[in-house]
């Protein structure tokens, strides 16, 4: 049971409504879809904004009874504020943490479009793990069956086990790399490069996680699930924020509703963007390691 909303979707949300002020009050979501692979916001402002569908979060949706309290609000979500819908954050249902998180992150889209920080690089059409600092040497725990960095590290070679919850989302050839998710705290302190998909924000996993990465490993998060506004992530130690910026919500949005996936959406209707803490190359987003 989830007793606390992470600290740093909280001091997302106050950084939002410090930059929007009172215009955050005047916001309305216009669309909302629940996909099957992501769920998807459109706002007033014309921003969109994207989170991981956490279906296998819900055991009790399966059926229509048993699932009406997993997301009580069908039919009643357009139009309705948006710091409104931010509140759903603070849930414990999965469904209705997503929509709160789908819409935290178009409000940061919001946000991004008016501040910059010098902290930070934003680099697009970039993929995280390009931006990550991999060395040959490195050990990598990656946190979530992400089937295309399995398949990078593999190419590799390189020395990597993956911490799952479910093994079901392993391949019969890929579980010589899995880990229960039990045996974090094992596995992430053994980390030379930890990478984490955004799904944990959702799930409430994430800050355990940092906890328990070393201080001198290279931490990147990576999903649409990451916000535009990564200095939470970053106070945390992370240095690498692989996220999305949706380009054109409406198009999105119907491809989520069809059941559309990120095969779908990059480069289309979504720009695949990555925030770099500290120095790093422009052109690439790779910088030494010491």
């Amino acid at each position: 049971m989830i007793e606390r909303t992470s600290s740093i979707l909280a001091e997302t949300k106050d950084e939002i409504a410090e930059i929007l002020g009172p215009e955050l009050g005047t916001l309305t979501v216009e669309r909302v879809v629940i996909g099957v692979f992501f769920t998807g916001v459109r706002l007033s402002n014309g921003f969109g904004g994207l989170c991981a569908t956490p279906v296998k979060s819900l055991p009790e949706a399966v059926c229509c009874p048993s699932s009406v309290h997993a997301m009580p609000l069908p039919g009643r979500m357009r139009g309705r504020k948006a710091r409104e819908l931010l509140d759903e954050i603070e849930r414990e249902s999965g469904l209705r943490r997503a929509v709160g998180v789908a819409v935290l992150n178009a409000l940061a889209a919001a946000c991004r479009d008016r501040c910059s920080s010098a902290e930070h690089t934003l680099l697009t059409d970039t993929d995280a793990f390009d931006a990550a600092r991999i060395r040959p040497s490195d050990h990598v725990v990656l946190v979530g069956a992400f089937g295309p960095f399995i398949r990078a590290l593999r190419q590799r070679e390189q020395s990597f086990v993956v911490l799952e919850k479910d093994p079901s989302t392993l391949r019969q050839d890929e579980m010589r790399w899995y880990r229960p998710a039990e045996a974090a705290a094992e596995v992430v302190p053994r980390a030379d490069v930890l990478l984490v998909t955004g799904t944990t924000l959702v799930n409430d996993t994430l800050e355990d996680l940092l906890d328990l990465a070393r201080r001198d490993a290279e931490v990147v998060m990576i999903g649409p699930t990451v916000s535009l506004l990564p200095e939470a992530l970053f106070r945390r130690g992370v240095r690498v924020a692989g996220g999305v910026r949706v380009t054109d919500p409406d198009a999105l949005l119907d491809l989520l509703a069809e059941g559309g996936s990120g095969h779908h959406f990059f480069g289309r209707s979504a720009q695949k963007v990555v925030l770099v803490r500290g120095c790093c190359s422009a052109a690439t987003g790779r910088c030494p390691r010491g």
